[in-house]
């Protein structure tokens, strides 16, 4: 037997021999680099925004520290603590099974590649195995945020091209007309025009996701002919108006474009809100301050009542009530004004999902999804690239007051009489009031949705009538996946339990003013 064996060993090219071991070594050592860099580059991206985070957390602390009593001190940071520890079971669970699961499938590859090795098969033996392992590798930690990158010029708004039109400008905000993009089609100029309010957290392009694939909120309502338009802020961190505007100048500049858009074409204004720009939206409404402009409302993933987003109130609850401060997020820019830090509170929200967004967890999510690609061939769809490229770049700083309306909107309650927590122009805002003007009003959630949940999107169902729109998928859905005109819940038809898609409403809304019109 061992004869036999030495005469295989003996049928071995040494200089395959040593190939194959130079192949390995090499290989291996770089797999390894590179397995160390990816840890490292994930765990920094997710610890960034701590820093920040420390810096205020230690400002504010400072005078704190002087308002409470030594024992009162010690409790909160001991429930701080026992805070993070929960947090950190959370992310350290899902990171040990990603973990388990990814190396356990690495191991079985490797027992077999030495298998292969040892009987001196030349195919998948551990030289391959050892390369495969380092194309992957570096196709997660090179390739794969170079394809995010260079998504971006197809991705989201481009004012600098002929596809949009400036309209109107405030000092804090400016106003483009979305032009359609379909051949053919031209804007109704007596058409009903829409004033779409994006979110202020993770800015406006997730609503021109990606245009040239069909996958466009604004551009499925301009594709229809409609009048479209955009409301966009401007840099916070070179305007100073922005850095220190209130809900009152949220809506007195709403109100301004809105005029400008009932005088340019002689209709009465639908204005749409999304994420956070729903509730910014409605708000704005209910100050009075749209009354003579505008005659519909359509919500889409909206928190209308934040208190009722079950995992994100049970992760405040946790925390302290000391530290439900927004000042731990506050940053000063060199004007001298203080803004909130749009990387941290995107980081509250990764907090809140730990078990999914632990930054090693992360890191094996990616190397599952890149198992055995040949870094030289790597390629993910455009609109998983687009997704990613809006939460990793698109994240902006914000001004307090606008974060305080938000921040009160998921602590305190809407009443039972209907009444907001949010008061603008020293005046109580109420949902009662959509009602008392009798205007039609679309809200629209998604059944997956995993940050606004179904009972924070409908709250104004408890006090007004509004038509119900449900969409299958998660939160972003309405703005990617069914934005496109020709899926299963295109925006501008019925589908499911006859619901109207908002393109579809406001298409409705036009044909009745129509209607209206002509019987005057």
């Amino acid at each position: 037997m061992y004869s036999h064996y030495f005469h295989q060993m003996n049928l071995f090219s040494c200089a395959e021999a040593t190939e194959n071991a130079f192949i390995l070594s090499t290989e291996g050592i770089l797999a390894g680099q590179v397995f160390l860099k990816g840890m490292i580059k994930y765990s920094n991206d997710f610890s960034a925004p701590f820093w920040t985070s420390l810096s205020a957390f230690s400002a504010l602390e400072k005078t704190k520290l002087f308002q409470n009593t030594l024992p009162r001190n010690w409790y909160d940071y001991y429930k701080l603590m026992q805070f993070n520890q929960q947090i950190a079971e959370k992310g350290m669970i899902s990171t040990f099974s990603s973990m388990n699961s990814y190396h356990s499938r690495q191991w079985t590859e490797f027992i077999i590649a030495y298998l292969k090795t040892a009987f001196m098969e030349k195919a998948d033996n551990l030289a391959g195995y050892a390369e495969r392992l380092h194309n992957t590798l570096s196709a997660v930690i090179d390739e794969y945020p170079r394809l995010i990158r260079d998504i971006k010029p197809e991705y989201g708004f481009h004012f600098n091209t002929g596809a949009y039109q400036k309209t109107a400008e405030t000092d804090r905000f400016l106003m483009y007309q979305v032009l359609p993009t379909s051949k053919g089609v031209t804007v109704r100029k007596k058409g009903k025009p829409i004033l779409i309010i994006p979110p202020y957290v993770l800015g406006p392009s997730i609503l021109s996701f990606l245009p040239g694939e069909n996958k466009s909120y604004v551009h499925a309502f301009a594709n229809q002919g409609i009048p479209t338009y955009i409301r966009v802020m401007k840099d916070v961190n070179s305007t100073p108006a922005v850095q220190v505007m209130s809900g009152e100048d949220d809506a007195l500049d709403t109100a301004y474009f809105c005029r400008r858009l009932m005088e340019k074409h002689q209709a009465p204004v639908t204005l749409n809100g999304f994420c956070q720009g729903g509730f910014i939206a409605v708000v704005d409404y209910l100050t009075g301050k749209l009354d003579e402009t505008v005659d519909a409302l359509i919500t889409c993933v909206a928190p209308m009542d934040g208190t009722r987003s079950k995992s994100l109130v049970e992760y405040l609850q946790h925390l302290p009530r000391r530290y439900r401060d927004l000042g731990y997020a506050v940053k000063t820019l060199e004007s001298g004004n203080q803004v909130v830090d749009g990387k941290v509170m995107s980081w509250v929200y990764k907090l809140k999902s730990m078990e999914r967004e632990a930054p090693l967890f992360t890191f094996y999510r990616d190397l599952t999804m890149f198992e055995g690609t040949d870094s030289q061939a790597v390629a993910i769809n455009k609109t998983w690239a687009a997704l990613n490229h809006w939460l990793i770049y698109d994240r902006t700083d914000l001004p307090v007051a606008i974060t305080k309306m938000s921040f009160e909107s998921y602590t305190i309650p809407v009443t039972k009489d209907g009444e907001l927590p949010v008061r603008l122009f020293d005046q109580a805002l109420n949902f009662k009031r959509i009602q008392e003007k009798n205007i039609p009003y679309l809200i629209c959630y998604a059944e997956k949705d995993d940050l606004v949940d179904k009972e924070a999107a409908l709250a104004p169902l408890d006090f007004v009538k509004a038509e119900i729109t449900v969409f299958p998928k998660g939160h972003g859905a309405i703005a990617t996946s069914w934005s496109d005109p020709k899926s299963e819940c295109a925006l501008h038809t019925r589908f499911g339990k006859n619901y109207r898609g908002p393109v579809r409403f406001q298409l409705d809304l036009e044909e009745n003013l129509k209607t209206t019109k002509k019987n005057i």
